[in-house]
């Protein structure tokens, strides 16, 4: 939305200090207080399609006691969860019940809430803040009717004085507030950007729908503060600012002289206070203030392996005379963010710098797509899960997290907890998975208004560095060029809110994109060792890559043994039942990489195949990552897919969504560590007759260097017994570095029956282990492997040629006429490429 600000400055002054007369009291009194509307006091009930309203539902008398007896809800929540907990719905994340559960989505849901307003307001504003509701929704407050929105992500707000009941008594005061939640959409290119993709080869057909945040009340005076951004100005680690820009609205209808009160101080650390205090003439309606102010002693805002992330805390005051009208408290950090051109590729190979600079240092990205949120029914998740999986994902030695397009931007706690926790953001802003949307500027202008609403609820995050536009939107594009004018115009709308780096989409090396105009080695989706399973061996796959930066890594795994309980069923445990393939179970491709990881297909028991796709999953994702972290400063980042999922699935998360680590995550974790000792090898079969060789390498991204180390390599056989060991001594290891130290070459691999590992290890001067690191060799033939993996792959694309992708009733003989035809729930059901029953 675009508004026309008039300001007239009549008079300013604006100075820095310890203490100021009235200041704390300016800071203190704060009249805006918020009521919280979220919690379990909400009622909900289902009506056909345009039937609530001619039923009179958004007309009940707010003194009524029949809401009481809908069904109970929850905000911030979800409608299936809701239909959950009352019994309506079987889990839809247990077996194969999403799909009984269709037919919610053909409905409009009425929620409801009764409160009572017992505070005068006759010199306030009440407002009424909706953070989201996903999609649509019409609301009433006592029959009078507020407004339409439509979005998930972006807020919204009403004014109710007029509309809201005030008095001292139970009756007089009551209020009925009703929301209307539309059927949610059925084609997400007509909602492209402003609603997630219900749909991926991590979910099925069901449209996820609630209200998805909280709901307030507000209560300020007669001119309040709109928006607050505490933009960073670092020119380097001694010298910053902060430019306090401001929207502050006047509803009254003369000129209004006000006094703004500002306190920044250190949140996370010790500092002195910085205080500010200026005048300034409201003209009615939206005024633009800004106001820079210099920070002494700057404390920057680093990711966790590059420093502190400190942050500090601004209070801002709105004052008239001794009356405060509103406050605003906001967490924000000092960093500047830049991008460098990544050394080694020309510009006619790429059209973006991919290096990020984060307050003048080049850092390496080792991330994760996010995967989340942690349910794709919100109204499951909660803060502890937030908890753990930030927790998770620093001890897997992640400096970033990347929310990609086919996943919602997060919620204000997903950030708090990254700038705490010193992990970077980078983001598609909103989820534009698809660039096969209506062009017409109207349509494309909404898409644009909901990107900005997200840019600038979020932007004072430190931890958000990097912006995208969209995902996998040009590989899709019927007219790419199109779709390239669109995600430019929307970076540059982007880019007047936030300064931060945009590139326009991911991946930009397919045939569309290059149609655009956008160059060969662009950021590649690193996809084909799973998609194209069977044409390569992953070592490989891995050493044809050569590209600036991998915003997705992606192979998959089943999830524990335990994990599996909660959502399959006992019948369709083992050998894996149709629930595996409702959960995006790609068997065949399970069995391809345990054979590729272990020479055999790992299908003896259920254990021993979940055991095996972890450490298959697991072991790509290790050589690939270090692939990519032996080619810095070349290659400048890379994000594997997923780090968790946002429902029980057989796919891409490290982490399932149970919060449970896989035995994958320990592989991803090794090999992202910021200092790491590596090898680097041609191929892992290797025959009896043949000398082991390889490289060591040690790959460093912090910014400190390391002297006199030891690097240590053995060789052990499958029983654990030492067959060759050696140390070198590692004078130096320069700080952000990536280099080859030694070769390795041993001849022991004679009496070596199955598979032999090599460990590594670095240790300081105090024979302390600084990094360490593993790898399984096979003994076999490498031209045999590569011809039977190739063989399975013919095997498994014939059978795909039959079928459309993510029909698993491939895999079941008896579903798909193969086999004796199903006629009962009784009959047995077989799974090809494993044991019977």
């Amino acid at each position: 939305m675009r508004f026309k600000v008039l300001t007239l400055l009549l008079f300013v002054y604006s100075f820095s200090v310890l203490a100021q007369p009235g200041l704390e009291k300016s800071l203190k009194d704060n009249s805006q207080h918020t009521r919280d509307l979220g919690g379990y006091k909400w009622k909900m009930k289902m009506m056909l399609p345009g039937e609530g309203v001619k039923a009179g539902l958004h007309q009940l008398p707010p003194t009524d006691l029949e809401t009481n007896f809908w069904n109970s809800a929850k905000v911030p929540g979800d409608v299936y969860t809701d239909l959950w907990k009352v019994g309506a719905l079987e889990d839809p994340y247990f077996g194969r019940n999403s799909v009984k559960a269709q037919w919610v989505q053909q409905y409009e849901w009425w929620y409801a809430y009764q409160f009572n307003m017992t505070d005068a307001i006759e010199d306030r504003l009440v407002r009424l803040d909706f953070e989201g509701v996903d999609f649509a929704c019409d609301v009433w407050l006592n029959g009078v009717f507020l407004g339409h929105h439509e979005g998930a992500f972006s807020p919204f707000s009403f004014d109710i004085n007029e509309a809201v009941r005030v008095a001292k008594d139970r009756l007089g005061s009551s209020n009925l507030l009703m929301i209307r939640l539309a059927p949610p959409p059925a084609v997400n290119s007509l909602v492209a950007g402003r609603k997630t993709p219900w749909f991926g080869d991590y979910w099925r057909d069901l449209t996820p729908f609630g209200i998805t945040g909280n709901v307030s009340l507000v209560y300020t005076g007669k001119s309040r503060l709109k928006d607050v951004y505490l933009k960073p100005l670092v020119e380097n680690e001694n010298k910053a600012s902060v430019s306090l820009e401001m929207e502050v609205e006047n509803t009254g209808d003369e000129d209004k002289k006000i006094t703004i009160s500002s306190s920044i101080e250190g949140k996370n650390f010790e500092g002195d206070v910085i205080n500010t205090v200026f005048e300034f003439v409201l003209k009615p309606g939206l005024n633009k203030i800004t106001r820079t102010i210099p920070v002494s002693n700057p404390q920057l805002w680093w990711t966790w392996d590059m420093g502190k992330p400190n942050l500090y805390l601004s209070k801002v005051s709105l004052k008239e005379g001794e009356k405060t009208l509103d406050f605003n408290e906001t967490t924000f950090g000092l960093r500047k963010v830049e991008m460098e051109w990544n050394p080694g590729f020309t510009k006619d190979e790429v059209s973006f710098p991919r290096t990020t600079v984060l307050n003048g240092k080049p850092i390496f990205i080792r991330s994760a797509c996010w995967g989340g949120p942690p349910d794709i029914f919100v109204g499951r998740t909660t803060e502890d899960k937030y908890r753990k999986l930030i927790a998770l994902a620093k001890e897997a030695n992640m400096n970033n997290i990347r929310i990609f397009g086919w996943h919602p931007p997060e919620i204000p706690l997903f950030y708090e907890l990254c700038n705490e926790a010193g992990i970077s953001v980078w983001q598609d802003i909103v989820p534009l998975g698809t660039g096969n949307f209506p062009q017409e500027d109207a349509f494309v202008d909404r898409i644009i208004d909901e990107a900005v609403d997200v840019v600038k609820a979020r932007r004072n995050n430190p931890s958000l560095i990097m912006m995208e536009g969209g995902e996998e939107m040009m590989l899709r594009a019927t007219d790419p060029k199109a779709t390239r004018r669109m995600l430019e115009r929307l970076g540059a709308k982007l880019q007047e809110n936030v300064d931060l780096p945009f590139v326009p989409d991911s991946p930009l090396t397919d045939e569309p994109s290059l149609e655009a105009g956008f160059k060969p080695k662009e950021a590649v989706h690193a996809l084909a060792y799973f998609y194209g399973m069977g044409r390569w061996l992953m070592e490989d796959w891995i050493k044809s890559m050569d590209y600036p930066i991998v915003p997705e890594l992606a192979v998959t795994s089943v999830p524990n043994v335990e994990s599996l309980k909660k959502f399959i069923p006992e019948n369709e445990m083992w050998p894996p039942g149709l629930s595996w393939g409702h959960h995006w179970a790609d068997l065949d491709h399970l069995r391809m990489q345990n054979f590729d990881t272990f020479g055999d297909t790992r299908t003896g028991s259920l254990e021993e195949f979940v055991d095996a796709t972890q450490d298959a999953q697991g072991t790509v994702f290790q050589l690939t990552i270090e692939h990519f972290r032996r080619n810095k400063p070349k290659t400048s980042g890379i994000a594997i897919c997923h780090f968790m999922t946002y429902w029980p699935d057989m796919k891409w998360g490290i982490v399932d969504n149970y919060q449970t680590p896989k035995r994958s995550f320990d592989y991803v974790k090794r090999a992202y560590q910021p200092l790491l000792v590596n090898l680097n090898f041609t191929k892992r079969r290797w025959k009896n007759e043949e000398t082991f060789k390889g490289e060591l390498w040690i790959v460093n991204d912090l910014y400190k260097e390391f002297k006199n180390l030891t690097a240590t390599y053995e060789i052990l056989n499958q029983e654990g017994q030492v067959l060759a060991s050696k140390s070198q001594k590692v004078p130096l290891v320069e700080k952000n570095s990536s280099k080859r130290f030694f070769a390795i070459e041993e001849s022991v691999l004679g009496n070596v029956q199955d598979s032999f590992n090599v460990k590594l290890s670095l240790k300081d001067g105090t024979g302390k282990v600084v990094s360490a690191n593993d790898y399984l060799f096979l003994i076999g033939d490498q031209k045999l492997a590569d011809a039977e993996m190739k063989r399975m792959g013919e095997e498994r694309n014939q059978n795909n040629q039959k079928y459309t992708y993510g029909n698993y009733f491939m895999f079941f003989p008896e579903y798909n006429g193969q086999g004796n035809q199903v006629e009962s729930k009784t009959d047995k059901i077989s799974t090809v490429g494993f044991p019977k029953k």
